[in-house]
This record gives C-alpha cells, sequence and structure tokens, in this order.
C-alpha cells in the first residue's frame, strides 16, 4: 500500500472515530431521556399485579392517580382487595383497609415489606423520582438483550439520596430509552432484585414499559408481574384527590 493510501485510510478512520465522539451520549444524557419517557408528571393508570408463589397465583388490579414525585393514590378493584387504598404524600405511606376502618402509616422497616404480597416492596412504591436525580450513571459498555441494541448503564446512589437501592445496572434500548433489564443491588453487593420489561408500547409519542416481571432474589419460588392496561398523561388530577379523607371514601 502506498504511503498515500496509508495517509487516506488513516485520515478517513480518525474522522470516523471524531464523528462517533461528537454524536455519542452521555450516560446522563441517556438516562435523562428514559426519564423523559418514564417519569409521570400526573397520570391515571389502570393495572394490575399478577403475584406467583409456588402453584399459586394473586391476581389484583389497581387504579392510580400520580401527580408528580410527591402525591399518588392507589385504590385496589379486584374483590378481595377492593376498597384497599394507598396515598403517598411526599416522604409519608398510608394505607387503608376497609374491613378494619383503620388508616395505617407505612415507615421504617415496614417500607422493607412486600407490598401486598408481591416482589415490589412498599419502598419501591415511595420512589417515583427521576432516575438521574437518585443516582450517578456511566457507561459501562454496550450490549444486546432480546434482539436489541443496548446501553448497559451503571448507576450509584447519589450521597445523601433516598434510593431504594445502592446500585443498579440497567440494559437501555438505544432506540427507544426503555430499560429492558434492570439489576438492583445492595450496598454489600447482593443482587436483591431482577426488572425484566416484556412488552413496550408507544403511547401518546413515548414507548412506555406495559409489562415487566421482577425477580426477587431474596424469595424463592415467587415472581410478580406488572401490566400496565391503560394510562392517560399529563391527566388534570386536583390536589386535594390526595388527602387522608378521600382514603375513607
Amino acid at each position: 500500500m502506498s504511503r498515500f493510501k496509508i495517509l487516506l485510510v488513516t485520515l478517513l478512520t480518525s474522522l470516523v472515530l471524531l464523528s462517533n465522539l461528537a454524536f455519542a451520549m452521555t450516560a446522563e444524557e441517556i438516562m435523562n431521556q428514559v426519564d423523559e419517557y418514564h417519569h409521570l408528571k400526573s397520570a391515571k393508570v389502570e393495572s394490575e399485579m399478577i403475584i406467583t408463589k409456588g402453584n399459586r397465583k394473586l391476581v389484583k388490579k389497581m387504579s392510580s392517580l400520580i401527580k408528580g414525585s410527591k402525591l399518588g393514590m392507589t385504590e385496589f378493584t379486584n374483590p378481595r382487595d377492593r376498597g384497599s387504598k394507598f396515598l403517598k404524600r411526599g416522604d409519608d405511606l398510608w394505607m387503608f383497609f376497609p374491613d378494619a376502618e383503620d388508616i395505617v402509616k407505612i415507615s421504617g422497616h415496614m417500607l422493607e415489606q412486600g407490598m401486598m404480597g408481591s416482589d415490589f416492596s412498599y419502598k419501591d412504591m415511595m420512589e417515583s423520582a427521576k432516575l438521574t436525580d437518585l443516582y450517578d450513571f456511566k457507561i459501562l459498555g454496550e450490549k444486546e438483550y432480546q434482539g436489541r441494541s443496548c446501553y448497559l448503564i451503571e448507576g450509584i446512589k447519589k450521597e445523601g439520596k433516598d434510593a431504594s437501592y445502592y446500585r443498579r445496572v440497567d440494559w437501555v434500548d438505544k432506540e427507544r430509552y426503555v430499560p429492558l433489564k434492570e439489576e438492583l443491588y445492595a450496598q454489600s453487593g447482593r443482587l436483591l432484585k431482577i426488572m425484566e420489561t416484556k412488552k413496550v408500547d408507544k403511547i401518546d409519542g413515548r414507548w412506555f414499559a406495559t409489562h415487566q416481571v421482577i425477580d426477587n432474589k431474596l424469595k424463592r419460588g415467587t415472581e410478580t408481574e406488572y401490566r400496565v392496561n391503560s394510562i392517560e398523561f399529563d391527566a388534570d388530577i386536583p390536589d386535594n384527590s390526595f388527602s387522608l379523607r378521600n382514603l375513607r371514601r
């Protein structure tokens, strides 16, 4: 190969590398896009959990109102749990049990327990802040998952933030900016949970995970599916919907 051809190849290679660097996204930019699709400013959601324990399955249907990261109300509508409600206001969480006609505040170690017997903890339910507010992210590389090209991104909890997990590793779909798999770790390094996204839908111009499965590594023979049956983004919800009085209604 002549000197001219070698120089030309080197020049073209350098231009390609510089082009890739110029257009490459940072981990924070990628996760900002994830937040853009999945953080709910306000929403009305109809959903259900399918809880599997051995050969037993429990289905719990829910109607939820969400307003930002501070306000949330969930009412269970399946026959067994009908009328049970959760209310989130800021850092506080209450539950109403219709049979006992009693309101219970969920706090302390109770936040680590499974919500209604599921593999989602009450603390999981409480965490609705943007991921970029809770974690510092870096790109570990790129991998294929479920036949799709993904960014492999690690998040470490920011100092002083009350994130549910110390470390997380996300497989983020490069086209749709949806985490297709999440590994959630304790500070000790122990793997606590794995979340897999089974279905992604485009709703009102945004990609959104509508079917997820969580595997709790601290329990044997359990699995929880979460399905979104319908969702209305940017719903007009008055603040007085999130009152203790509404728990009893």
